[in-house]
């Protein structure tokens, strides 16, 4: 697949951002009172890889929100189930979003897509944790490695962002709107991460997992500046966990006792 280089102002942006852009952002502004930190760290040009905790369906909307007004179009890996559904994949798609087909001998064509990305310029958005955090308090939990592999081979800037209110404007798991007030959301960004000490172990799958951990823990490290508390010193693992890797695993649940 071959990719444009960005352009245009937020860098990145296209026909369909343009529009969705003059819907979406008025919406939030209007549910939202925004608390935004670090977007001196954002790169304003040249490729950069933005990863942040996920808490929320409405995280990649206020992110990408949160990014266009500080300069930069993102294009998001997102699981390929959304771009399916009538009209909003079609959206999404033309917007230059990146389908992933998780758990699949294909994901790793995401991989191949994002570097390509990277090497024209743009701004790639990544939840390391590949779904909502499990964590009962939303602490982030233990990531896929596909972000420190992304990084290594890519050599691209890593900006870590913690977030923290989303989940008081959509609850993890539902798709009931908090219209009757603003929420205040505070997206904090930090300096660019450091991955020399990785560096040509992208088939290293020991050194992977320590990279992914580095990763977790500096946005770790902001959320507690956001929320004013420390995380738990265990780290949810899905990997040790019954509940399944992706996924509504509150729904799935319901079903079982159905």
């Amino acid at each position: 697949m071959q990719f444009e280089a960005p352009s245009g102002y937020p860098l990145g942006t296209n026909k369909t951002f343009k529009i969705a852009s003059k819907f979406l952002i008025p919406l939030l502004k209007l549910l939202t009172k925004r608390d935004w930190r670090g977007v001196n760290n954002i790169p304003k040009s040249g490729p950069v890889i933005v990863i942040s905790n996920h808490i929320s369906y409405a995280d990649a909307l206020v992110f990408a929100h949160y990014l266009f007004a500080n300069g930069r179009a993102v294009r998001y890996l997102g699981k390929d189930s959304v771009f399916k559904i009538p009209v909003i994949g079609w959206i999404i798609k033309s917007a230059g979003q990146i389908p992933v087909a998780r758990q699949s001998d294909k994901a790793s064509h995401a991989l191949d897509s994002a570097l390509g990305l990277l090497k024209v310029g743009h701004c790639v958005g990544i939840y390391p944790e590949g779904t909502l955090t499990r964590d009962e308090n939303l602490w982030p939990m233990v990531a896929k490695t596909g972000i420190a592999r992304l990084a290594i081979i890519s050599k691209a800037p890593v900006i870590p962002v913690a977030q923290w209110g989303d989940q008081n404007l959509l609850a993890p798991y539902s798709k009931k709107i908090i219209l009757w007030r603003r929420t205040k959301i505070t997206y904090l960004a930090g300096a660019p991460l450091d991955f020399s000490r990785w560096a040509g172990k992208e088939e290293d799958q020991a050194a992977l997992i320590e990279a992914t951990a580095y990763v977790m823990a500096e946005i770790t490290k902001l959320l507690e500046e956001i929320r004013g508390e420390s995380a738990p010193e265990q780290i949810f693992d899905p990997h040790n966990s019954d509940l399944p890797r992706t996924g509504n695993f509150k729904k799935q649940k319901r079903k079982g006792i159905k």
